[in-house]
């Protein structure tokens, strides 16, 4: 990736919603483009570089739909790249843009990611036949759902540990005015007695459908430096790591995946951390159903196996906890599938460059921006800082 130090100078996002019917996707993109470039103080004319990503064509029935939108995002005449890793391609786009940045290949690059799923039907996209592998039929929850289950016979969870992340996150949308879902007067109680759409995946416990789009702008060094002299706070990208492994194979650990654990495992020793938990300020983690929260804190290495629902029964990852996970409110209260990992990044980078508003973490150095996709196999993530590496 090469030794060159990169910051995210600018963030920018659309308000979440059900239906973005006022707009197409290359406005819905333009919108999230224009706000990051505003943030960051930069042009279009400023950037040499554009990095796209979204979820399958399937989700919107729009094949390569960057090419006619080249102009609206702003790439004609400049490069652009497609990524492509199922549900973790919002942060994967984002690793992929710094490692343009960091291996000294351009000095100022834009990535955007974004979702319309109200033009398509994501729940049929994710349940047609795939070659050589069984249809589920029920898309991700029902995908997940026997995962889940795993994780509560093996770690021995109370069944009410989803609720307590579920109304969490929920809390913490209510303070982001971008979120989609704001239900501020949720209770474990009432998420309890929500339906139950594939067991233990209650209706309260799972993610909306959203349209949204989210774009960060990239600088090098002397990019950041002048940002800073400038009175504009960075976020230092730390570390990123990406890996990935194959859907099925004997024996794989799915509720803690290998290639998760690897990618944290990279991520922590390339930004010289050894004790994740008490050295992340703040964590945006990829949770499109409550249970995950635990299941990723123990493949993130922030607990022990088994070990992770304790940190969430314990109050530790909401706001005032030992590491407040997900204050933007998460996947849990936005879901642009395609976008919704590049929020995690960018809603960590505005909590290091202190202007995530009323969801901002006091004294937030550090965060990490984390997201998985397709049947928990692609993970991508980075770290980043308040500080300069």
């Amino acid at each position: 990736m090469g030794g060159n130090r990169a910051a995210v100078i600018g963030t920018g996002q659309t308000k979440y919603v059900a239906k973005r019917h006022d707009v197409t996707m290359a406005g819905m993109c333009r919108e999230a483009i224009d706000a990051a470039l505003a943030d960051s103080g930069y042009t279009m004319d400023d950037i040499d570089a554009v990095v796209i990503g979204k979820a399958p064509d399937l989700f919107e029935g729009s094949m390569m739909p960057e090419l006619s939108m080249a102009a609206s995002l702003g790439a004609v005449g400049k490069r652009l790249i497609r990524v492509h890793t199922a549900g973790s391609v919002g942060a994967s786009t984002a690793v992929v843009a710094s490692s343009l940045v960091k291996s000294g290949i351009h000095k100022r690059v834009l990535a955007v990611a974004w979702e319309k799923q109200s033009e398509s039907n994501a729940m049929w996209a994710l349940s047609i036949p795939v070659p050589f592998t069984m249809p589920v039929g029920a898309g991700a929850g029902g995908f997940f759902a026997p995962h889940v289950r795993a994780y509560i016979r093996q770690a021995g969870a109370p069944e009410h540990i989803g609720a307590i992340v579920a109304a969490k996150d929920r809390r913490n949308g209510a303070k982001n005015p971008l979120a989609h879902l704001h239900q501020p007067d949720i209770t474990v109680e009432s998420v309890m007695a929500s339906q139950m759409l594939w067991d233990p995946i209650r209706y309260d416990e799972t993610c909306p459908s959203s349209d949204g789009a989210c774009a960060v702008v990239i600088g090098d060094e002397k990019s950041a430096d002048d940002a800073v002299a400038d009175g504009t706070p960075v976020a230092w990208i730390r570390a990123t790591a990406m890996r990935t492994e194959p859907l099925a194979y004997a024996h794989r650990n799915v509720v803690s995946p290998q290639a998760g654990r690897d990618a944290s495992a990279a991520l922590w020793r390339d930004a010289g951390v050894t004790d994740p938990l008490d050295e992340v300020d703040v964590a945006e983690i990829y949770v499109p159903f409550s249970w995950f929260e635990p299941m990723w804190l123990e493949n993130l290495g922030f607990a022990a196996i088994n070990e992770g629902w304790k940190l969430t029964e314990a109050g530790e990852t909401d706001f005032g906890g030992r590491m407040p996970v997900n204050p933007s409110g998460g996947v849990l209260s936005s879901n642009p599938i395609g976008a919704s990992g590049m929020i995690r990044c960018a809603e960590a980078a505005r909590q290091v460059q202190g202007k995530a508003g009323d969801h901002q973490v006091d004294g937030a150095r550090t965060a990490l921006g984390h997201a998985y996709g397709g049947g928990s196999q692609y993970f991508s993530m980075w770290l980043l800082g308040a500080d300069k590496p």
